[in-house]
């Protein structure tokens, strides 16, 4: 398949003297379309703050909120400090250990058998204190890379976290806004239904007032007050959605779910112009399929540390310092010691453990390019979905609002006919249900379409490339002096 090369991401991050692998999406074995079947979309990326698109201020504020406050984000950060130390510790293998040591002996030593003249029964003994200060410096020369392999992994694994942390933000993202709409849907049900009960109340007092005076039956009466309290039970219904709605969001932000969080009142409308993208883009544009790519960079790499353990190790260690009986005597020169060692340690014989290490590398990097290629399915199949869904909920919201329309004409038509005799109850009754249900399916279509254009801009990978904070860890791991 043809690919754009993929955007910049965290790819050179300096940790010690090691670099990330190179970005090079893994080559699918799935023929991909230049583009969409579903439909035809513009080139271009998704605003880095599309949720402003929908021009609700109280939307944005919260949503930027959550990226900020929300706990699970706060726990993605934290994982990406561990992978940050991980990377760091790693490249720290590159580099000599330099250790400095003091230490300090007293000792006494018996000479059994030389008696010590005038003191029969006494033993001839000895103390003695050494003092001793040393510098030791150890190194392993990376002569087949294998060192520098390990940190590369540790790199790729720190990238893998920061994609990890951004497709988080762009899921608490998309969760804020679909909670926000599910608020916006549940005040306007809420409404809904506190008006469907005014209304059916009202039709109980004409239908009271004609029973009482003999002109209806008690039948009509019962009807009426049926279609009242299953009004009310559904406005109860309606406030409970409404309430657990608002408490969910709540939590979203962080804070105590107490549901006295301010609550929008209405859902916006839909924006008519669609974020661009082509297929290609994916791989540049989707925290999960970055993340996944660099897993199979991670485990190539561990793969070549697998390898180069069957090859011989060298290591250099030397040491300096001063040896004395007294602490004094420690400056002076002459009390000066030192030692050079260099090993050479080659692998013989383990019982086959290092080969199936490298087997066992291999089957990883099996499994990680598999999952590569089936988050890339997954990634095209959403974009697909959620396009061809764009056009079956706008068509459905336009059957909806006619059929509203024809509710509420054949709901005042029934009151009026059953006002002049011409109808039975059962007939308004009917118009009334189906005119409410007609109402309330029509919120809840403008309700999904806004959720349908939210996965859309979750699918196109929504902004993911402009946000910022890799460029905060990248400048974190490169400060670091890998000290002890």
């Amino acid at each position: 398949m043809n690919l754009r090369p993929f955007i910049p991401f965290l790819l050179a991050v300096p940790v010690g003297c090691a670099s990330a692998p190179p970005v090079e999406p893994p080559q699918l074995d799935i023929a991909v379309p230049e583009t969409w079947t579903a439909a035809q979309l513009p080139v271009g990326a998704v605003a880095p703050d599309w949720w402003t698109d929908f021009g609700e201020p109280g939307l944005s504020a919260a949503v930027e909120t959550v990226l900020e406050q929300n706990l699970d984000l706060v726990a993605a950060a934290a994982r990406l400090d561990q992978a940050a130390a991980d990377a760091r510790a790693a490249a720290g293998a590159l580099q000599p250990t330099v250790q400095a040591s003091y230490n300090s002996s007293r000792r006494k030593q018996n000479f059994v058998g030389f008696p010590i003249p005038g003191a029969e029964g006494r033993v001839l003994s000895t103390v003695s204190t050494t003092q001793g200060v040393s510098l030791d410096v150890s190194w392993e020369i990376d002569l087949w890379g294998r060192l520098r392999a390990d940190a590369q992994a540790a790199l790729a694994d720190l990238q893998r976290s920061a994609a990890d942390l951004r497709g988080a933000q762009l899921s608490m993202a998309g969760q804020t806004v679909k909670a926000w709409f599910a608020i916006a849907e549940a005040r306007q049900q809420v409404t809904l239904s506190d008006e469907t009960v005014v209304s059916f109340r009202a039709s109980v007092e004409q239908v009271r007032d004609r029973f009482e005076s003999g002109i209806r039956p008690a039948l009509d009466l019962r009807l009426a007050l049926l279609n009242l309290s299953n009004a009310e039970a559904l406005l109860d219904q309606r406030r409970q959605q409404l309430d657990a709605s608002a408490r969910q969001l709540e939590v979203l932000l962080g804070r105590y779910a107490g549901g006295a969080i301010e609550q929008p009142s209405r859902l916006p409308e839909v924006i008519d112009n669609v974020p661009g993208g082509m297929p290609a883009d994916l791989v540049a544009r989707r925290p999960d399929l970055v993340a996944a790519e660099r897993q199979v960079a991670a485990a190539g790499a561990r793969l070549g540390v697998a390898r180069k353990q069957l090859l011989p190790n060298i290591t250099l260690t030397a040491g300096t310092g001063r040896a004395s009986d007294t602490l004094r005597s420690l400056i002076d020169g002459d009390f000066g010691v030192w030692n050079l060692l260099g090993s050479l340690v080659a692998p013989l014989w383990q019982g086959g453990q290092l080969r199936a290490q490298v087997a066992r590398a291999e089957a990883q990097t099996a499994e990680v390019l598999a999952n590569y290629a089936n988050t890339a399915l997954v990634a095209y199949a959403e974009v697909e979905t959620a396009l061809a869904a764009e056009g079956f909920l706008a068509d459905r919201v336009g059957h909806l609002t006619s059929s509203v329309e024809q509710a509420r004409a054949a709901e005042r038509l029934a009151e009026e006919r059953y006002r002049a005799g011409l109808d039975s109850y059962i007939t308004v009754l009917d118009s009334q249900r189906s005119a409410a249900q007609a109402d309330g399916d029509l919120i809840a279509a403008r309700r999904l379409r806004l959720e349908n254009r939210v996965d859309l801009y979750l699918a196109l990978g929504g902004g993911f490339e402009q946000l910022e904070a890799p460029i905060q860890i990248q400048r974190q791991v490169g400060d670091g002096t890998n000290q002890e």
